[in-house]
């Protein structure tokens, strides 16, 4: 069978698939940042989701921080790029600066708080803390692979 197919037909099966999701860094003028509580699963993470096919990376973030958060952002730049390796999810995290609307909890969320970076670090797993931690230190954008739960070694700069 493998014999019979084309070129492009072969390299398309062994091609691996990936997801891509876009979050927030939205940091307000006093340094606190923004942080959900997720309905399905009860952690704390910063606003986000998976990148729809017809939209920019920008015009995801403002989309899902909206719907998660009820805060408005102004898309600044990417602080970081992630990768769960074993889930092939590539999450791209963009800082932003809150530019209207007020919190409010969605169908996806059951808390919004603007946190601390102290804590953030005691309330988020860490493959999420480093998102938003990343975001403040302005030396990124921050290259990490994590297994889902920690951050690998090799990525840890």
């Amino acid at each position: 069978m493998l014999l019979h197919m084309s070129h492009s037909a072969r390299e398309t099966m062994s091609t691996p698939l990936h997801s891509v999701s876009v979050a927030g860094a939205v940091i307000r003028e006093d340094g606190r940042l923004l942080a959900i509580r997720r309905a399905d699963n009860g952690t704390w993470e910063l606003p986000g989701g998976v990148l729809e096919l017809a939209e920019s990376p920008e015009e995801g973030v403002a989309r899902e921080v909206w719907e998660e958060t009820g805060i408005r952002v102004e898309v600044g730049e990417l602080t970081g790029v992630y990768k769960n390796m074993a889930q092939g999810v590539v999450a791209l995290v963009f800082r932003c600066n809150p530019a209207g609307g007020e919190e409010r909890t969605s169908s996806e969320t059951t808390a919004v708080e603007w946190l601390t970076p102290a804590e953030i670090t005691n309330c988020m797993t860490e493959v999420y803390a480093i998102r938003l931690l990343d975001a403040i230190d302005h030396a990124g954008p921050h290259v990490r692979s994590h297994d889902g739960r920690r951050i690998s070694p090799k990525s840890a700069r």
